[in-house]
């Protein structure tokens, strides 16, 4: 179950890399063998890698491979890079804490309002489901680097897992 909780965001990736994976290869083939097209595929493939791009995220937060510049930090004195390092985490989980709220409210919407995706006619919230969970899952991961980066000397960046 540890494994689980800590590989999380690299399973739910895979599982969606290979649905979507499955997916596109079936519609070249509907496309090609039968000269119709498998319409939903697009929705789908979509809404896929709008799932893939915030788990992806995720997994990126928890290695601590975000883009950052980090000249202005790794040019300050110890105790001020490291205050600038905090400043810079918690403006990003500000801002993440905003898209998870957003994507909320974007979801709550969805639901009330009822709204149906074009090519499956299935509620459209289902798409946007795991996104507000998603953003929360980066927060965490963020925050668990984050906590590893300041206890780690200035010299000896944390260890990042093996993939």
């Amino acid at each position: 179950m540890r494994f689980f909780l800590r590989e999380f965001e690299k399973i739910v990736c895979a599982v969606l890399f290979l649905g979507m994976t499955a997916i596109g290869f079936t519609n070249v083939v509907v496309r090609y063998g039968t000269n119709s097209s498998f319409a939903a595929s697009e929705e789908l493939l979509t809404n896929g890698f709008l799932l893939l791009t915030v788990f992806g995220a995720a997994v990126a937060a928890q290695r601590g491979e975000h883009l950052a510049v980090t000249i202005v930090q790794d040019s300050l004195p110890k105790r001020l890079g490291q205050a600038v390092f905090v400043l810079s985490v918690v403006l990003s989980v500000v801002l993440l804490a905003a898209s998870a709220w957003f994507s909320w409210q974007s979801l709550t919407n969805l639901i009330s309002n009822g709204m149906t995706s074009y090519a499956l006619g299935i509620p459209a919230w289902w798409y946007q489901a795991a996104l507000p969970f998603g953003f929360a899952l980066v927060i965490l991961r963020f925050l668990e680097h984050a906590a590893k980066t300041v206890r780690a000397p200035r010299d000896e960046p944390p260890a990042t897992p093996d993939v």
